[in-house]
């Protein structure tokens, strides 16, 4: 079986599962392999408009594979530590091109989220939990620090600084309620129940015009790292000036007139 398998539940909806359950799906070389894979088809966005990340059997992610069994994350360099740089920064970038997808992209934590597959779920836009989710920073429980996979950026501004400080220190495991308390999850459902709310937010999102969805999502991203109020007001006046240049406004008028869905253009 493929690491990570990448199939179309919905019409314009994709579903990404780590598939390496043996080991609560942690990540080595054949899963990054196959994120690659995925990341490159969820750029289609002629064929995708939103994608959700789940985990199969017990586990989302349990993050880095040490258990000396998986594949090698990289082709071996001269040095130990080039080797182990190379590796570090093939994730990393993995995960940036996950973020940067054109795409919204929902986590559905099924299990543990730990070092890693924290990361991975940071990285998604929308984040729904299983009550048998957990969570935690665990770097720095292997010798490490907790400064890793763009956790020290993306923690403190979904669950703010002092949240974020607390778990990257402690690196102490918390449970779906108290992830959903501190907003680092937007929902907590019943196991079985968790695709089904996963696919929720993602035809809420479908239903609105893909390049406002675009560029909701890609203005957001920018935005966070606004040095001001007004550089941020700038960039959202030019988003909704070539927003307006498309027809979907007026259809969207047309189409609340008519009391009839609206039909958005094409991406």
């Amino acid at each position: 079986m493929p690491a990570v398998e990448l199939t179309t539940v919905e019409d314009g909806i994709a579903l990404v599962t780590l598939n390496r359950p043996a080991v609560l799906n942690a990540i080595d070389g054949s899963v990054l392999n196959g994120m690659d894979n995925a990341l490159t088809q969820l750029t289609d966005t002629t064929r995708y408009r939103a994608a959700i990340i789940t985990g199969s059997g017990r586990g989302f992610c349990a993050g880095a594979d040490l258990s000396g069994t998986g594949e090698a994350w990289t082709d071996p360099a001269p040095s130990r530590i080039k080797t182990a740089f190379d590796a570090q920064v093939r994730l990393t970038d993995q995960l940036t091109r996950l973020y940067e997808l054109p795409i919204p992209v929902i986590a559905a934590v099924n299990g543990v989220a730990v070092g890693g597959g924290l990361a991975i779920a940071l990285h998604c836009d929308l984040r729904v939990a299983s009550q048998a989710a957990r969570f935690g920073s665990a770097f720095i429980k292997a010798g490490l620090s907790s400064m890793d996979m763009g956790t020290s950026y993306l923690l403190p501004r979904i669950v703010g600084a002092g949240a974020a400080r607390e778990l990257m220190l402690t690196a102490r495991i918390i449970d779906a309620a108290e992830s959903y308390r501190i907003g680092l999850v937007h929902e907590v459902v019943p196991d079985e129940e968790l695709l089904e709310a996963a696919l929720r937010q993602a035809r809420l999102i479908i239903a609105n015009n893909p390049f406002g969805v675009w560029q909701t999502k890609l203005g957001l991203n920018i935005s966070l790292d606004a040095p001001s109020l007004r550089h941020a007001k700038e960039l959202e006046n030019r988003t909704q000036m070539l927003t307006a240049l498309t027809g979907n406004p007026a259809e969207a008028a047309l189409a609340h007139q008519q009391k009839r869905p609206a039909v958005w253009d094409a991406l």
